[in-house]
């Protein structure tokens, strides 16, 4: 554990300096925690569309808003209260960055094409459900992308399979 306290968000919004969501969920910074927050608490989404702060209702509470930089933003609460957003309370890492890096890109598209490249290959052979990419389809981007890089790893001996693939040796 890496020592950090768990409570709820009414607890956590008064002490917090820095707010990531990554719920997946709502408003789960909503009016009432923005209330309670820190002056120039610095508060950001990276789980769910623009959902998971409350942004309409921030924006409601806000007696005057200013753009500090690009991609931060200033609510002046009428508490006197400032609350900071990055990326106007969407998906950070899209809205206030460069998006996916590209050596994250290519290897999904790498996975999708060579996907429907297995796909049309064995048609007609795989039942009608969700099928998980093989391992060798896996293990063939993988070393595409080494290669590209051109970095070269050293190949699993059949007895470091056997030890990785066992539970029955080590701690």
């Amino acid at each position: 554990m890496d020592g950090f306290r768990v409570m709820p968000m009414k607890e956590a919004a008064s002490l917090g300096d820095i707010f990531i969501t990554v719920t997946g969920n709502r408003h789960v910074i909503n009016t009432d925690h923005f209330k309670l927050m820190k002056d120039f608490a610095i508060v950001c989404n990276s789980g769910h569309f623009d959902l998971e702060l409350d942004m309409a209702g921030l924006n409601k509470m806000t007696k005057s808003h200013k753009k500090i930089r690009t991609f931060l933003d200033q609510h002046k609460l009428e508490s006197g209260k400032s609350v900071l957003v990055l990326g106007e309370g969407r998906l950070v890492n899209l809205a206030a960055a460069e998006g996916h890096p590209a050596s994250v890109m290519d290897m999904s598209f790498a996975n999708q094409a060579l996907a429907v490249e297995y796909l049309i290959k064995n048609q007609g052979e795989l039942e009608n459900k969700v099928h998980v990419l093989p391992e060798e389809v896996d293990k063939n981007i993988a070393k595409l992308k080494l290669a590209s890089m051109g970095v070269s790893i050293d190949e699993l001996t059949p007895a470091m399979v056997e030890y990785m693939n066992s539970w029955q040796v080590g701690t």
